[in-house]
């Protein structure tokens, strides 16, 4: 059985089955990316639900595996080497995974770093400027009701990058043709957030995006999605 003590998290959060992989998050579009991945790969995992209500993820233990103090972040007792390793950002969880498994990136070297341009896109872009356009559409509303700048610049930009990956999936299936990637499952939670948590599908025009949104179904369709998006469940 696998030794996790060396990490503090684990104090807080034991594990009942150290020798699977130990997931830390909660079912927000950052943290469903890995949920999705692990099930997509069929790695065994164990799901621990991080509380932003009372700010678990601020706290000492959680600070020990990230630093950064934001979901997801993973333990695995079988890292390089068979050593454990603790991991955090899901753009770096969902390339370990892949690498570790031989799946979900291709092996080719050019479409490789292909996709990786679009894992680092969504990195980038579209999680930042969602976030942002969500924080001040829905949650700070009240805040800017007298400044309507702060929707409008990120509603802009959200949009803008909509109209990116509309262009990118004319006549592709995924965001690298045939071949469904960490690319995809690190970009479709986050439209499909802004569409059912920030209620922001009408102001972001989504219906002039029909590729993206068929692409979204398409994504949300795979039982993998269906399961993952609604991990860690509540207890």
């Amino acid at each position: 059985m696998a030794d996790l003590s060396s990490f503090p998290i684990t104090a807080r959060w034991p594990a009942k089955s150290p020798d699977i992989i130990q997931l830390y998050s909660l079912p927000t579009p950052n943290g469903v990316k890995v949920s999705i991945a692990l099930e997509e790969l069929g790695l065994a995992y164990e799901a621990h639900r991080i509380s932003f209500d009372t700010n678990e993820q601020k706290s000492p233990e959680f600070l020990s595996l990230n630093p950064n103090g934001r979901i997801p972040a993973i333990i695995d007792p079988n890292g390089p080497d068979g050593k454990p390793i603790g991991l955090f950002e899901s753009g770096a969880i969902l390339i370990y995974l892949a690498e570790k498994t031989g799946k979900l990136l291709p092996a080719d070297a050019a479409r490789r770093y292909e996709t990786l341009c679009w894992v680092m896109f969504q990195m980038g872009g579209i999680g930042p400027m969602f976030g942002q356009f969500g924080h001040f559409f829905k949650f700070a509303a009240d805040k800017v009701a007298n400044n309507p700048y702060p929707v409008q610049r990120y509603r802009d930009e959200a949009k803008r990058l909509l109209g990116v990956l509309e262009a990118r999936l004319e006549g592709r299936q995924w965001l690298m043709g045939e071949e469904y990637t960490i690319a995809d499952i690190a970009t479709y939670p986050w439209v499909e957030g802004a569409r059912k948590f920030y209620g922001g599908a009408e102001v972001l025009d989504y219906k002039s995006f029909p590729n993206v949104m068929d692409w979204v179904d398409r994504g949300l369709a795979r039982p993998a999605a269906q399961k993952g998006m609604e991990i860690p469940r509540k207890e």
